[in-house]
């Protein structure tokens, strides 16, 4: 039997960490206050920690007597040597406040000094950049997010998902994880981490998403990456975003003069930060960081502020300040629902290299060790660098016991028994039944959503039944379903059934089968929405929707075939028939005719724009993400785009065994997909795509490429890099060649921030440039400029464009209303 899985546990712990002494405390300030998230370090070396909430901390030391530092934001920093007899003890530390004077820096009353600081650290920056541009290191996390007074009810439906973990008061902790990992890090972006040890309260899976690439906040960027790249207090362009105050200077245990810096945003709306920044004289290295940001600034409504705060440690020998806590505080809400939480990070143990080997970094960024779920508690009582207070250890406790009590048939089926109660107007709105235990559901969609108004069927509405069996742990699942779909003008039922199966988290493998009968748009893609089409339809007698019936059977299957290559092949056989307008009701009464069903000929209603005919349709498809990065889990493989490189996508449709032989034809594609982030000046989209048939000059229209128009004047995605938004739907369908060209740049708020009134609706601007050229035809264009983020308090679901289209010369314009939330109608 080998050693060590014979050994008892303590034994086991004393031969992994017993190099190590562990000293533990606490840190108050003189009236006796505890201090949190003090920055702890063993002397000369990169060995740190943090207080916890309490004040309390644990060092792990290697010497037998070592000198540890405490430094504190506005506190004296403390130089403490500990003796061995002490390791066993607790210690407790008394910090006094700093006595921070303007003495030190002679003041120039034409010339503000806390400038002239900024200005030696933005010189400065590069090569402090490069003093720690390769490392290893030693990192921990931890996260806790808190939910407090919840709703019992959000828009009229229960809010009851964490009703079993908050107190009286509806408030109580919601998310507490932990991980210990090794990262091998190179500026700007490459990483690789191990994952040693993880820890989720409540989950006996542990696998945490704490991790070190995610949190790479480095203030000798120019742009720090939240949702918006947020500008650098030392920026190269830092004087354009920002005003500084000098408050003072004090000394650090090594005698080096640090000064203190407020930070002061010129635009309160930009994506800027303000709080204090503290420089080391001399080197202009950063000692310490204290800056928040508002949620609006980042371009994140749901967050009401974030403080980030970084801590940095002197090492005499190699002369580098190196950053070795960072905590990210956040407060957020939006429908009812108040959020607050806590990251905190700890690096330690630094080993600064010259270079790495060329095969030191891969694709893969962060791993797992075996068993890093499964670790005890005696382990992480010895490991964990920044001890758990009361209301940490209490969670961790009370939702082991639980997730114990989660996991029996008796529980869940009491659950069960709540949430499956039916309600009459379940009947309407749809209706879930489901076994936890088992893990599966029987789900009923209802026809409220469903119900929609079309020439072709006159109104519309659908029913859906369906079954879903999950593997949660392995995040896989089946689904068989089925749904039946009625026309109370034309008279007629249809119906569909699918399977669909995805085998496994880790190349996403999924396979699709699906059958029936249905009526379509002329264009797979939908353009114009069920919704949007009656409103239209009915209000403004503009029916533009068209519609063919597909009786098929068809099969697909998907997945990735090598990390950033993706696969999707398919076929189907169908038989296609025309359909004809049926209604011409309409809420609005006017002279106005509806068009016919034809998009071919719009004014002639008995003539079709397809006869019925069978074929079978094959597609392959590969997609491309080049550089493509990725963390591998337990439960699976998620992928990470590089921004770095364009998304590219082959594609290959052939057509066979058709009723005649003017149906086939061979169909090449290709599609770019580009997104750049220019700095702190936004992103451009860029979407190119081109194609070419073959044998196929009487193929059915069905088959034609069909490009997405808008003649509704409302849009509903999120960008319109997929649409033109004054096209008509089928003016420009093609079975030749084509090339589609749409490009979108967002400022992000860049230059909507500072023009003055417009500032307040804290809105985006939006260029755009569309372009399609078939042949026999003069190339199509539109130009766009629009606002985005538009609407009320935090819900910003709207947008605004104003588009003008271009063929051979001018050819008209248009508003475009973006409406985003009539998606959750769909």
């Amino acid at each position: 039997m080998p050693l060590k899985k014979s050994l008892p546990l303590f034994l086991l712990l004393f031969l992994t960490v017993g190099s190590f002494a562990q000293i533990k405390g606490t840190v108050i300030d003189d009236k006796g206050n505890p201090l949190p998230f003090v920055n702890i370090f063993e002397e000369n070396t990169y060995n740190s920690t943090t207080t916890n909430e309490n004040g309390k901390f644990s060092l792990g030391v290697k010497g037998e007597n070592p000198v540890i530092i405490f430094q504190y934001l506005g506190y004296k920093t403390v130089r403490k040597p500990i003796s061995k007899n002490q390791f066993a003890e607790s210690v407790t530390i008394t910090l006094v406040e700093e006595n921070i004077t303007l003495k030190e820096i002679v003041i120039n009353p034409k010339e503000n000094p806390a400038n002239e600081i900024i200005r030696n650290a933005i010189k400065n920056r590069k090569e402090n950049l490069e003093k720690t541009a390769r490392f290893k290191a030693d990192f921990y996390s931890r996260g806790i997010i808190r939910l407090k007074d919840a709703p019992k009810t959000i828009m009229g439906q229960k809010f009851d998902f964490f009703d079993e973990v908050l107190d009286s008061t509806r408030s109580g902790i919601i998310y507490l994880s932990e991980t210990v990992s090794k990262i091998t890090f190179q500026k700007p972006d490459k990483m690789k981490e191990i994952i040693v040890a993880s820890k989720v309260s409540g989950k006996d899976n542990g696998f945490s998403f704490n991790n070190a690439a995610s949190v790479n906040f480095d203030f000798y960027e120019n742009y720090l990456p939240f949702d918006v790249n947020v500008v650098s207090p030392i920026a190269d362009n830092a004087f354009s975003y920002y005003k500084y105050k000098f408050e003072g200077s004090f000394y650090n245990e090594n005698n080096q003069q640090i000064n203190k810096i407020k930070v002061i945003p010129k635009r309160d709306n930009e994506p800027v930060m303000d709080g204090y920044i503290y420089i080391v004289d001399d080197s202009y290295s950063i000692y310490a960081t204290d800056l928040s940001i508002k949620g609006s600034q980042m371009q994140s409504p749901a967050i009401d502020k974030l403080t980030l705060k970084q801590s940095y440690s002197y090492n005499t020998n190699n002369k580098i300040w190196v950053q070795n806590t960072q905590t990210i505080d956040f407060v957020a809400g939006m429908f009812g629902i108040k959020l607050n939480g806590r990251f905190t990070y700890v690096y330690s143990n630094f080993e600064f290299e010259k270079k790495f080997d060329k095969k030191t970094f891969t694709n893969e960024i962060l791993s797992f060790e075996k068993d890093a779920n499964k670790k005890e508690d005696a382990f992480w009582n010895t490991i964990r660098p920044v001890p758990l207070t009361e209301e940490e250890s209490t969670d961790y406790v009370k939702k082991d016991v639980l997730q114990t009590k989660k996991k029996s048939k008796t529980y869940l089926d009491s659950i069960d028994a709540k949430r499956n109660k039916f309600r009459i107007t379940d009947i309407l709105t749809g209706y879930s039944y489901n076994n936890s235990f088992k893990k599966w559901s029987l789900n009923y969609d209802g026809p409220l959503l469903s119900t929609s108004f079309n020439t072709v069927q006159g109104w519309r509405t659908g029913i859906g039944f369906s079954y879903l069996k999950r593997d949660e742990e392995k995040r896989t699942y089946t689904r068989i379903g089925t749904r039946f779909d009625y026309g109370f003008s034309e008279e007629k039922l249809r119906g569909t059934a699918s399977y669909v199966h995805k085998f496994n988290n880790t190349n996403n493998s999924v396979l699709s089968i699906n059958g029936g009968s249905s009526a379509n748009q002329f264009n797979q893609n939908n353009p114009i929405s069920n919704i949007v089409n009656t409103v239209s339809t009915l209000f403004f007698k503009n029916n533009f929707m068209k519609l063919y019936e597909k009786n098929f059977v068809s099969g697909s299957f998907a997945r990735e075939v090598v990390n950033g290559i993706y696969m999707n092949a398919s076929v189907e056989y169908s038989e296609r028939k025309p359909l004809y307008n049926t209604t011409d009701y309409t809420v609005i009464k006017n002279d106005d005719l509806y068009t016919s069903n034809n998009p071919l000929d719009p004014t002639n209603e008995t003539s079709a724009a397809i006869s019925k005919h069978n074929l079978v349709k094959t597609n392959l498809a590969v997609r491309f993400n080049f550089g493509q990065k990725y963390l591998t889990r337990p439960d699976g493989k998620y992928n990470i785009p590089n921004d770095d490189y364009p998304a590219l996508t082959l594609g290959y449709e052939k057509t066979f065994a058709a009723t005649a032989k003017n149906y086939e034809y061979d169909m090449l594609a290709a599609r770019v997909n580009y997104d750049v982030t220019l700095g702190n000046k936004g992103t451009m989209e860029m979407v190119f795509k081109g194609g070419k048939f073959f044998n196929a000059e009487n193929i059915s229209f069905v088959d034609y490429r069909h490009f997405n128009g808008n003649q509704t004047h409302v849009g509903q995605a999120a960008s319109y890099t997929n649409v033109f938004n004054l096209l008509p739907y089928y003016s420009a369908s093609t079975n030749d060649s084509f090339f589609e060209t749409h490009i979108e740049h967002n400022d992000k708020g860049f230059l909507m921030n500072k023009v003055p009134l417009l500032k307040y609706l804290e809105s985006q601007l939006v260029l755009g440039f569309h372009n399609l050229a078939v042949p026999d035809r003069k190339p199509y264009q539109e130009f766009s400029i629009g606002l985005d983020n538009l609407g009320f308090g935090k819900l910003k679901m709207f947008r605004v464009d104003y588009v003008r289209s271009y063929q051979n010369g001018y050819q008209g314009d248009g508003v475009i209303f973006g409406l985003k939330f009539l998606n959750a109608f769909e």
